[in-house]
């Protein structure tokens, strides 16, 4: 017996499967129980098999032995022989409800939750109050998303007891909390969680909860702790620097997201918010390489495209919006909300027929837009279309009917 609990925990796979005959010849039932829940905790699945054979073999009506073997088969892939074995179980026998647990964490497993939930209900009008059984019925229905009930299962339960099935209840709670959207209270039990235990799931939560609790000074906290925790924490970064922008610590922020960067260059989220903050920082150029940094990843990204494309507008580089444009153009890819900017640029290079047909792709999308309607009016007028010219300044008149120098524009038109 001894010598086989040494060659488990050492993982001396072949001292095992040298001793393991002999060691069912000759050691009690109990023992080779007790071994067989050693190979179940160390993972050594096909040897934790051969022991629970055996001893089905030789009590082939005791249900525990059958359910054990049932789980161990699951992990194994064979889940046919597992559920015949679950399924034999009377409903008589003492461990009927915990046959039901196992076959609803299969079902839940297989993505059927109806069938999962229904195996759980039945157990629990056997035991009402078993707390695993609660738990259960909890995890499923925070998975299939009633975070409601499943947080009043949790909250009872966590009122007796810190952890079930080796989970932390608060941080369960903080969990569900937090997919609900109810995020003051999931950061009161993501702290209390952390009182427990310390790790990056649970530090990046807080940090999350807290930020959208509006408490960002606790954030940048959190997200500084789990940064030092664990540098490779890569969506720490941007929930990070996010956190010192809203603090307005736009410098801090930007060093974080470059921070972030140099950790993962393959993140086109970093890149784009590395641009807004150098723009902050008074950085434009700066801003436009990383801008151009995150749209080299996905060149399809619009949020890039459009920050992109508004710096551009501000900087006057007409040009550089016309490139852009034209390479969206060959890959097939239309955003109307930069096409102002865009038909501006035509007009600016003089490219006025071009000016053209980009406002009138941009007409649809903008017609209530008094702004983009008055420049569209001016090209108009400018270019001699004075009968379209008139249309617009009509719907302009509509929009905005306390200016009174646009029925003196169209008066000029006529």
């Amino acid at each position: 017996m001894n010598e086989m609990i040494e060659a488990i925990q050492n993982g001396d796979l072949k001292k095992m499967d040298t001793f393991i005959d002999n060691f069912l010849l000759n050691e009690s039932p109990e023992q080779q129980y007790e071994i067989a829940e050693l190979f179940m905790q160390y993972g050594y699945l096909q040897e934790a098999n051969r022991v629970l054979e055996h001893l089905q073999f030789l009590f082939p009506e005791e249900a525990q032995i059958s359910i054990d073997k049932a789980s161990v088969l699951i992990e194994l892939g064979d889940e046919d022989e597992a559920l015949e074995l679950l399924m034999s179980i009377q409903p008589e026998a003492p461990e009927y409800p915990q046959s039901l647990l196992l076959l609803a964490d299969y079902y839940q497993m297989q993505g059927l939750y109806e069938v999962a939930e229904a195996r759980i209900n039945e157990a629990m009008e056997i035991l009402p109050h078993e707390p695993l059984l609660q738990f259960a019925k909890a995890e499923i229905l925070f998975e299939t998303g009633r975070f409601t009930e499943s947080a009043r299962i949790y909250e009872e339960l966590h009122e007796k007891e810190k952890t079930i099935a080796g989970v932390l209840l608060a941080e369960r709670l903080a969990e569900v909390y937090r997919s609900g959207g109810a995020f003051e209270t999931a950061l009161d039990f993501y702290m209390e969680a952390l009182e427990e235990k310390v790790t990056p799931d649970l530090l990046f939560g807080s940090g999350y909860a807290a930020f959208q609790s509006q408490k960002y000074e606790l954030a940048t906290k959190q997200l500084e702790d789990l940064k030092e925790l664990d540098p490779d924490y890569f969506s720490a970064y941007l929930l990070l620097a996010e956190s010192y922008a809203m603090i307005e610590d736009n410098r801090k922020a930007y060093a974080v997201i470059q921070e972030g960067i140099k950790r993962d260059e393959y993140e086109k989220s970093f890149y784009l918010f590395a641009g807004k903050m150098a723009l902050k920082n008074g950085l434009p150029n700066e801003a436009i390489n990383y801008l151009q940094e995150a749209i080299a990843l996905d060149p399809e990204y619009i949020d890039a495209i459009v920050v992109l494309m508004s710096i551009y507008a501000h900087e006057e580089s007409y040009e550089e919006i016309i490139d852009l444009y034209e390479e969206l153009q060959r890959n097939n890819y239309q955003i109307s909300t930069i096409l102002p900017n865009v038909a501006n640029a035509y007009v600016e290079v003089e490219q006025f027929k071009r000016a053209y047909e980009i406002y009138q792709l941009a007409y649809n999308e903008f017609k209530d837009d008094s702004s983009f309607l008055e420049k569209y009016c001016y090209f108009l007028i400018e270019d001699g279309k004075r009968q379209e010219a008139r249309e617009i300044v009509n719907q302009l008149i509509v929009l905005e009917p306390s200016e009174e120098h646009w029925v003196d524009l169209l008066d000029s038109l006529d």
